[in-house]
């Protein structure tokens, strides 16, 4: 709808209905998980920032965590070294984890807390292992420096939160020996918004959600509860890429975290459709019965 047809009276409905989602979600913990493909288009960037200091201004508690694959292989390219994934996971040496560490705690990281404080938002840059926020051992050896979660601390969050900051989280980490290790986006988000007892986790993903038929978008699961996810992995409904992403999701509920909902983050403004409207975007996943 135009602005020549789009009035002022109905802008000004469109806030009031959304007052009661506002109200729900008020002081609440909402962990977004940003990364992939769904961070390319600039133009989308900005409008995903521009959600995440929208709900921040009006009293959500906005975690943002963050990986940056695609920036990853950008810069390997550029330094003339290939990138391997086996299963998905990328095969990272010590030179590679050099490499990820310097851009998604450097650049990724400070480029998304730079984009959030242009927007309105005050924002505070950590990697997993400032504050020992991830600790992690090696997950396998033939992936290299890939880390499988052992640890979270949750304070240097809790502490930007109560300070009225968006903590900004880049998804590597350290074990006790000081080894510095890569930790997959998905994962990262799930152990960090259980910890954190979170109303809600949004996976920002680069598909609408979870699809009843893989090659029908008309498809979508809105809803889906943990036992219903399961039977769904058996039968093969969810394959692939999207068996990780779900794995996640349960693994998030299992932890506490109220819901899960995975969305297509390159659709404009599918946080706040998915947080401020009756309908949302995206699959939603919980626990026990559907609601």
């Amino acid at each position: 709808m135009s602005d020549t047809v789009f009035s002022n009276a109905q802008r000004a409905e469109v806030l009031t209905q959304a007052l009661p989602y506002i109200k729900k979600y008020w002081g609440k913990i909402v962990v977004i998980k940003y990364g992939g493909n769904a961070m390319i288009n600039e133009e989308r960037k900005q409008q995903v920032m521009e959600d995440i200091a929208l709900l921040w201004l009006i009293g959500v508690k906005v975690v943002l965590i963050h990986g940056g694959g695609p920036e990853i292989s950008q810069t390997m390219r550029k330094l003339g070294k290939e990138s391997v994934f086996v299963n998905g996971l990328r095969v990272t040496d010590r030179e590679t984890v050099d490499i990820v560490q310097m851009v998604l705690a450097g650049k990724v990281n400070k480029t998304l807390v730079n984009l959030l404080q242009m927007k309105g938002g005050h924002a505070v840059g950590l990697s997993g292992i400032d504050g020992g926020i991830i600790e992690a051992t090696m997950k396998d050896p033939a992936l290299g420096y890939v880390g499988k979660i052992t640890r979270i601390r949750t304070r240097p969050i809790t502490d930007l939160l109560e300070k009225n900051y968006i903590p900004v989280v880049s998804t590597v980490a350290s074990d006790r020996q000081g080894n510095t290790y890569n930790i997959n986006g998905d994962t990262a988000a799930a152990c960090i918004a259980g910890a954190l007892q979170a109303e809600r986790l949004i996976m920002m993903t680069d598909i609408d959600g979870v699809l009843a038929d893989r090659d029908d978008p008309t498809s979508l699961i809105r809803e889906l509860t943990v036992e219903r996810a399961r039977e769904l992995f058996d039968r093969g409904v969810i394959s692939g890429g999207m068996i990780p992403k779900v794995d996640c999701c349960v693994d998030a509920i299992e932890k506490g975290v109220k819901n899960v909902v995975i969305l297509d983050g390159r659709v404009p403004h599918s946080i706040l459709m998915e947080l401020l409207t009756e309908q949302g975007a995206g699959t939603m996943v919980v626990g026990g019965e559907k609601p």
